[in-house]
């Protein structure tokens, strides 16, 4: 007689096997992630040279590990290190500036486009979400020249608004916060009318609330874009004074002498902005990744 497959004690065994795959597979997955970032941690105490002759490994020889990288990062060490420390910092001020004038203004913009787009019904509503959508598959390289050439011509080239201005009305962000808000009940709005609450008013003090896991998961998700964007800053920037973290670990690699010290610990320290965020919204991550997933 053949074995009962669809026993409990049967079903329990395969349960039992396919978490354990799916643990190891996780924990696989796990360790490939986090290589790179323990890696990195662990050659931030070593000399560069050591760098440059074995790469990146996770060895704890710590007869070589010092902590005169973060010295000289803070300007603590010697030789040309206090110019090299001066500049990133600079460079570190440079970033989050414009990090947090980007988070804050394409949160905005981006929220008032998607509450318009989901909130309200109009004539070629769904034509224009569909041009929103239609820029995500247009790659950035291809809008690099006309962008450039848009920024030269409204004189905004070198400055702050040359790099956050084209980028302010992202498709990705309007999407979520839409997908977002098709899950909320309209009959908000009728309450804040009848209220007397004004339109603004409804999508400010009614709205934006209840949108707060959005904005958490957007907030993160932004912020990891500006502090991480190398390419379009390096293209409008021309001044050193001027530069991102991102643009001015670069200049530190060149063809005349690399200063990897400095490199690899002002890299290390460059995470703690984006890590600082993560755990200060990451209550609110999931929430707003899923709530739009269904609706309600």
């Amino acid at each position: 007689m053949a074995a009962n497959t669809n026993s409990p004690r049967t079903m329990e065994s395969r349960h039992r096997v396919a978490t354990v795959l799916a643990t190891g597979l996780f924990v696989l997955l796990c360790g490939f992630i986090a290589f790179p970032l323990v890696a990195g941690l662990i050659a931030s105490f070593r000399p560069g040279r050591e760098l440059v002759q074995n790469g990146l490994a996770i060895s704890f020889d710590f007869s070589t590990m010092t902590l005169d990288n973060y010295k000289y990062l803070f300007g603590f060490g010697g030789g040309n290190s206090g110019v090299d420390s001066a500049k990133y910092f600079m460079w570190y001020k440079n970033s989050l500036i414009l990090t947090l004038l980007t988070v804050v203004l394409t949160l905005l913009v981006c929220y008032f486009v998607a509450y318009g787009l989901t909130m309200y019904k109009f004539r070629l509503q769904g034509f224009l979400f569909f041009m929103v959508i239609a820029t995500m598959c247009v790659p950035f390289e291809i809008l690099m020249l006309p962008l450039y050439q848009e920024v030269t011509a409204l004189h905004i080239i070198n400055s702050r608004a040359g790099v956050i201005l084209p980028g302010l009305c992202a498709a990705s962000t309007i999407f979520f916060f839409r997908q977002y808000m098709q899950s909320l009940p309209k009959e908000l709005l009728d309450s804040g009318r009848i209220d007397g609450c004004t339109e603004y008013g409804i999508a400010v003090r009614i709205m934006m609330p209840i949108t707060k896991p959005a904005f958490a998961s957007m907030a993160i998700l932004c912020a990891m874009g500006s502090w991480n964007n190398m390419l379009w800053p390096m293209l409008v920037f021309r001044d050193t004074d001027k530069f991102t973290l991102q643009i001015g670990l670069n200049t530190l690699l060149t063809p005349y002498g690399n200063n990897y010290d400095l490199l690899i610990a002002g890299s290390m320290f460059g995470i703690i902005p984006i890590l600082v965020i993560y755990l200060i919204f990451q209550k609110y991550l999931i929430g707003g990744m899923t709530a739009g997933a269904v609706k309600g």
